[in-house]
């Protein structure tokens, strides 16, 4: 197939490769425009850009792409089979789906019609799925509301976050990506409209997203760390300073304390949780401070019985 690729973060890099290494002439990948970022606040390439010039292919980069009469001359002379969006970043306009005969194909992580949205893999894990995939579809003008191609599943590991469950969704979802090109090109892909009904969402995560409610439960708090790796993260405050948690587990059998209050126990840090729960403090960090373990924040702050986080 002659492709146009749209995409930008690290996720999307396997996909562009795996299609062009099955054969594919990818005629275009459009990527957002270079961004500064870091404390010098340098234009950084977006991942897609990067592997793009290494493997020698034409690049355009937008700032914007509903009203582009340049980019809508471009993608129009190209006469593209199709177009793959993976990450991109950016509404496809109707002018754009309408493009190519075999439409605008996207690799979403996860299996809708649960999860749509621009954190599939963040919330999933935060709402205690041991399950995910990925899903290739149709794009149409909703919200990850198009047919449905091909899904794959995934398990989640207990230990899993959302920065190292992303890069097996995006391997996996690179080889499912091909597998829909190779189906659509032999006519076997019947496509199946989603149950809306069964939807869920998975916004755009916020910085408060990242601040520990201790009304929530052990596991669900430790659920939401795991998920908003590497931002915002779990965090709460102790002593009028922000206290990051890295790591934590449920305590299992753990005392009835009130949401929030500490207790130190064995050289255990506890924290008190919502349904008469509790948690494992193990790896925090002090704003201002590195990352320690349980002991050395102990003998660094010696919590007071009944001192509270987040209070």
């Amino acid at each position: 197939m002659k492709l146009i690729f749209c995409g930008t973060p690290q996720f999307a890099v396997p996909s562009l490769e795996r299609l062009q290494r099955a054969g594919h002439g990818i005629a275009l990948v459009v990527t957002q425009v270079d961004r500064p970022r870091g404390r010098g606040m340098e234009l950084a390439l977006s991942p897609v850009k990067q592997k793009a010039l290494e493997l020698g292919l034409p690049i355009t980069q937008p700032e914007k792409i509903k009203n582009n009469t340049e980019l809508r001359a471009q993608l129009e002379s190209l006469a593209p089979d199709a177009i793959i969006v993976v990450g991109y970043g950016r509404i496809i306009p109707p002018w754009m789906l309408a493009l190519p005969k075999c439409g605008n194909i996207n690799l979403h992580a996860s299996l809708l019609p649960k999860y749509r949205g621009a954190a599939p893999i963040q919330w999933a894990i935060a709402r205690g799925e041991q399950v995910t995939g990925n899903t290739t579809m149709h794009l149409d003008e909703g919200l990850d509301t198009g047919d449905i191609l091909l899904q794959e599943t995934l398990p989640i590991a207990d230990d899993d976050t959302a920065a190292t469950l992303a890069p097996r969704l995006a391997a996996s979802g690179a080889e499912l990506l091909a597998k829909t090109l190779s189906g659509l090109e032999a006519g076997s892909i019947v496509p199946r409209k989603q149950v809306d009904a069964a939807a869920t969402l998975a916004p755009v995560l916020q910085k408060e997203d990242g601040r520990v409610d201790f009304a929530r439960s052990a596991a669900e708090i430790r659920n939401r760390l795991r998920g908003f790796q590497p931002w915002p993260g779990a965090f709460t405050t102790f002593r009028g300073k922000t206290l990051a948690l890295h790591s934590v587990s449920v305590a299992q059998g753990g005392p009835s304390l009130a949401p929030g209050e500490l207790q130190v126990s064995g050289g255990r840090l506890l924290a008190g949780c919502g349904q008469q729960d509790a948690m494992e403090l193990l790896e925090l960090q002090l704003e201002g401070k590195r990352r320690m373990g349980t002991r050395e924040f102990l003998n660094g702050y010696h919590p007071h019985p009944g001192e509270r986080l987040g209070a």
